[in-house]
């Protein structure tokens, strides 16, 4: 044995042996696969800017083959109106210079028009004779060219002409005899013309007389209208356009209802990229929709639900999984539509439990019963007290939920969010919930008198402040709130709740106060306005979503339709959430005939949100002492806060002479938030600008001081804690 096997010998048996692999090593390096030519052309032709967009899209291009089409068509008639037009200031045209207007206007002005009159007399008599002659002469030249070449020359010369005529009749801007004095009734082509909308734009003062458009995507029919994308001039913003859609929708001949005016947003678009679409007729005349949900055997809660379709006729689905609802409207609107439309996805996943309060006490969700966790349907104080507890058991289960994940794993609860999969598991029992309250005014003005750990309070007073909790911190462990009343003024609805309520859809109201309460403040300046929508569009309403539809992910509000779901299809999802519900074995609560309500910790549920009466609550037990000078002004506008038939604006000059008030009060306003702008209000001499405070401002100041106070008496409750 060779020295070298004996060392082999001695290895360590112990160490991993590794397998042996045997391979070759090859030197060719495989040729790079070209592209081919003709793909590279293809992608030339798709990405070059000198290629028009018509040419690189199908749709784009059969709506050009179209319009070149229909421009043929048009085309003899356009040439013979051009003509007549270019004959009438022909015409025109000579009969100035016969007449010596110019020279005749020149004396008049100029008040020697009697030492002239002989000069014009002798001019006007030798331009009629220029005249004659000209046509004596035009006449022999055309019969000799007839003898001549025969009927030939008459033709070629009628036709130019008739060319000569059309090019001075042709329609520009500025030019004389171009317009009808009595025209007819306006009316939208039906071919989107470009003209058409340049017109349209800087007759609503959008753009200027000397601005024009220039268009993205050329004018497509999509659906029952027209679709057009269009770049506004520069510094001009698309927002403009959007506030302005009534004066457009004017100029396009058009009622407001059948005209869409979007911002394009994100990656393709800008400030000042405007996306339209025109419909042919009233979108919303035609009968409602039926829900797609008949149709579906199941749902999953975190899709977003069936909710009803755009003027375009695209269906908006509403998301409602970690947010919560506000529907407001006049009676007889569509609220309760609505909500139940919003319900019926969540009933047909049989792992959402719901809870239904019905203060209308009618008939409209007497089905869910079979299958909700809670149900009840009345208008008296029992009713609103019941209510109640069902507030204070879902404050003390969010709680436990939060409690129960902060000791999950990472892998099971990533964030303090309730996920898909916990919400199905059993033994986490963190179902998404669902709370849906129909005409909440009534326990909201409910006066019952409630004592909570020694604080005296109104059944409605503590009701909003449990839902005021409950929509801040709820919805990441799994609550949806989708609450429907008439008209949520502050008096009725605490502004700290609506502030919270993160989606809102508001069906026809009175006036724009109303819909700025649903939608939130000024957003009528911004072109959504409820109260414009008219009586006969039932079920019409216009969304402001918190996530994102259909429409964009960018869309601030939008108008949308609601699907139909009349009593008899109501009744037949109800009865398909019992029978998932059971085959699931998720039936609980009132369906499951168990109506005995848990115990109940009030005195733990107040001290969670906030109200618990410490002694800086009850240094505050009325009201906040607000600085001056915004507690006279307070004072001074009174009802005017509430947002229930109030102001918008007052002027500074009106609050100077009611209050007695410092020089610096403009300061002192600004150093509070307030700060003074220019608006019209009408005086004895007619609208006026003047400088003043928009109401919605100082509410907002008294917001903030308010929470700023609360959030100090937190801090100081804990500091003696």
């Amino acid at each position: 044995m060779t020295e070298q096997d004996r060392e082999l010998a001695n290895v360590d048996a112990s160490l991993p042996v590794r397998a042996v692999l045997e391979g070759e090593f090859v030197n060719d390096v495989p040729a790079v696969e070209r592209t081919p030519w003709r793909r590279r052309a293809v992608n030339w032709w798709r990405r070059s800017p000198r290629v028009p967009l018509w040419a690189k899209d199908r749709v784009h291009a059969v709506q050009a083959v179209k319009d070149l089409v229909v421009a043929v068509l048009r085309s003899p008639f356009r040439f013979m109106g051009a003509v007549v037009r270019g004959l009438v200031v022909a015409v025109r045209w000579w009969r100035s210079w016969v007449t010596v207007r110019d020279y005749r206007e020149a004396a008049e002005q100029s008040e020697k028009l009697a030492d002239k009159f002989t000069d014009i007399r002798e001019l006007t008599l030798f331009r009629w004779k220029v005249t004659g002659a000209t046509v004596v002469t035009v006449a022999l030249v055309v019969a000799v060219l007839d003898l001549v070449y025969g009927h030939r020359a008459l033709w070629i010369a009628g036709g130019v002409c008739a060319v000569a005529l059309a090019v001075l009749g042709r329609r520009k801007d500025g030019s004389p005899g171009r317009k009808a004095v009595l025209a007819g009734p306006r009316t939208l082509t039906w071919t989107m013309d470009p003209q058409i909308l340049v017109d349209a734009f800087r007759d609503a003062k959008l753009i200027g007389k000397d601005e024009t458009l220039r268009l993205v995507d050329r004018a497509t029919r999509r659906g029952e209208g027209w679709a057009v994308t269009v770049d506004l001039p520069a510094t001009r913003k698309a927002a403009d356009v959007v506030k302005q859609r009534e004066a457009l929708a004017s100029a396009l001949a058009v009622d407001e209802i059948q005209l869409s005016v979007e911002r394009v947003r994100g990656n393709g678009g800008h400030a000042g990229r405007v996306a339209m679409w025109v419909a042919d007729e009233d979108p919303y005349a035609k009968p409602p929709i039926r829900t797609p949900l008949l149709g579906v055997h199941r749902w999953d809660a975190w899709r977003p639900v069936p909710f009803g379709t755009d003027a375009r006729g695209r269906r908006i689905d509403l998301p409602m999984v970690w947010t919560s609802v506000l529907i407001g409207a006049l009676p007889r609107q569509g609220k309760t539509m609505a909500q139940r439309l919003a319900a019926a996805g969540l009933i047909m996943d049989p792992h959402v439990r719901l809870l239904v309060a019905d203060f209308k006490a009618g008939k409209d969700w007497g089905a869910v019963a079979q299958m909700a966790h809670r149900f009840m349907s009345g208008d008296d104080s029992e009713h609103v007290l019941t209510f109640l507890d069902w507030l204070v058991e879902l404050v003390a289960d969010v709680q436990q939920r939060y409690r129960r994940m902060r000791e999950l794993d990472d892998l099971t609860c990533p964030e303090s969010k309730v996920t898909p999969d916990m919400s199905r598991d059993p033994s986490l029992d963190m179902p998404i919930t669902a709370l849906f309250v129909d005409e909440l005014h009534i326990p909201l003005e409910d006066r019952t008198p409630v004592e909570v750990q020694g604080k005296k309070l109104t059944a409605g007073e503590y009701i909003g402040e449990l839902l005021t909790w409950l929509a801040k911190k709820a919805p990441a462990a799994g609550l949806i709130l989708v609450l429907a009343t008439q008209r949520p003024d502050a008096k009725t609805l605490p502004t700290r709740l609506r502030a919270v309520l993160g989606s809102r859809f508001a069906l026809r109201v009175m006036d724009y106060r109303d819909s700025n309460i649903i939608l939130g403040e000024q957003m009528n300046t911004r072109g959504y306005d409820s109260s414009r929508l008219l009586p006969s569009h039932k079920g019409v309403g216009i969304l402001r979503p918190d996530g994102e539809t259909q429409a964009g992910a960018e869309v601030l509000a939008l108008t949308v339709r609601t699907f139909y779901m009349p009593n008899e299809d109501w009744r037949e999802i109800c009865q398909r959430g019992r029978s998932l519900r059971e085959v699931e074995g998720t039936l609980t609560g009132h369906a499951a005939g168990q109506e005995a309500q848990p115990m109940l910790d009030h005195a733990a549920v107040a001290k969670a949100i906030g109200s618990a009466p410490t002694p800086a609550e009850a240094e505050r037990a009325g009201e906040i002492e607000l600085p001056e000078p915004l507690a006279s002004v307070v004072d001074y506008l009174a009802n005017d806060l509430d947002g229930d038939d109030g102001r918008d604006f007052v002027p500074t000059a009106e609050l100077v002479a009611a209050l007695d008030v410092e020089p610096t009060f403009g300061l002192d306003m600004a150093k509070l938030g307030c700060r003074s702008t220019r608006d019209r209000v009408p005086t004895e001499d007619g609208v006026k600008q003047v400088r003043g405070y928009a109401v919605a401002d100082i509410r907002a100041a008294v917001e903030r001081l308010r929470e700023a106070a609360l959030i100090d008496g937190e801090v100081i409750d804990d500091d003696d804690r």
